[in-house]
């Protein structure tokens, strides 16, 4: 009994063993070059020079485009920056970013909000310009000081707030009056 109960496992073991294989379908629509190269949820990058933190990113998705040479973040970003001591300085928040991979720089896109102890600034659009480390945006911009509120086109900063110029001004008022 137990040999024919073998002898009928092998045969059936034959049977499924030499059916035809199936070829999983390709989409050949499917263009190749659209796909990331890398791809990370809830990522989190350290940025450092000479040993030393210069920025904490956080993205709730990156996409990691090699041929490109660009990575899009979104989901709420999020970036720490120091400065040479190591004691953050200043915060980046946006819904959507993109890093240009050949010069490193930071585009924050859609709700932008840079803040430090005492600067907020809001606008839609801002660069993090990696060569010299200067924040810079010519876009609309609000710009919170304990002093007063500013509004106008085009920005730039030191990435720790302390020194801004806004290129056309379109109005100021004093902190007193700010509800």
């Amino acid at each position: 009994m137990k040999y024919f109960l073998f002898f009928i496992s092998v045969l059936i073991m034959f049977q499924y063993c030499s059916s035809k294989r199936v070829k999983p379908s390709v989409d050949i629509n499917l263009n190749t070059q659209e796909l990331p190269s890398q791809e990370s949820w809830n990522a989190v990058v350290t940025f450092s020079d000479s040993g030393k933190t210069k920025a904490i990113l956080w993205a709730g998705h990156l996409r990691k485009y090699d041929e490109k040479r660009e990575t899009y973040l979104d989901q709420n970003i999020k970036v720490d920056f120091y400065n040479d001591e190591e004691v953050k300085t200043s915060t980046l928040t946006s819904k959507n970013g993109r890093v240009d991979e050949t010069t490193n720089n930071l585009f924050a896109i859609d709700s932008v909000v840079v803040y430090s102890d005492s600067v907020t600034i809001h606008t839609e659009e801002m660069m993090w310009r990696n060569k010299d480390r200067k924040i810079v945006s010519d876009k609309f911009v609000t710009v919170i000081s304990p002093q007063e509120k500013i509004e106008g086109y085009g920005f730039e900063s030191d990435q720790n707030l302390k020194n801004y110029v806004i290129y056309k001004i379109t109005y100021v008022t004093r902190a007193d009056t700010i509800k």
